[in-house]
């Protein structure tokens, strides 16, 4: 929020400084005096605004690109971690047959069902 303020803040001010130069003229001397123009101050002004704009997105593109990156790496670890960690809380699967009582074999017939034959 406080950064929206400020470019708004920054285009507020240019806009006004934009607005009060229109008729003030300059001369424009290219690459040692080889070629001359006149022009409005306004013009070179916000062109050099917009190259240094240019410049510092090229120069921070990188690395905005590798902190997302990052980010992302991060991010999937930390919910594989979340994911392990509530793997680890959940109790342990209970059966739902009983447990064998000492000296029980799963596949013998319990006595009481063998003196019934």
């Amino acid at each position: 929020m406080i950064r929206l303020i400020l470019v708004g803040i920054l285009l507020l001010l240019s806009l006004t400084f934009f607005l009060q130069n229109q008729e003030q003229e300059v001369t424009l001397r290219y690459f040692f005096g080889l070629r001359e123009a006149t022009t409005e101050l306004w013009r070179p002004v916000l062109s050099a605004f917009a190259v240094g704009l240019l410049v510092a997105s090229i120069l921070l593109f990188p690395a905005w690109v590798q902190v997302r990156l990052e980010l992302r790496r991060k991010v999937k670890a930390l919910q594989e971690a979340e994911a392990d960690l509530e793997r680890l809380r959940r109790p342990p699967q209970t059966t739902d047959r009983p447990l064998l009582r000492t000296g029980d074999h799963p596949f013998e017939k319990p006595a009481r069902e063998l003196s019934d034959d």
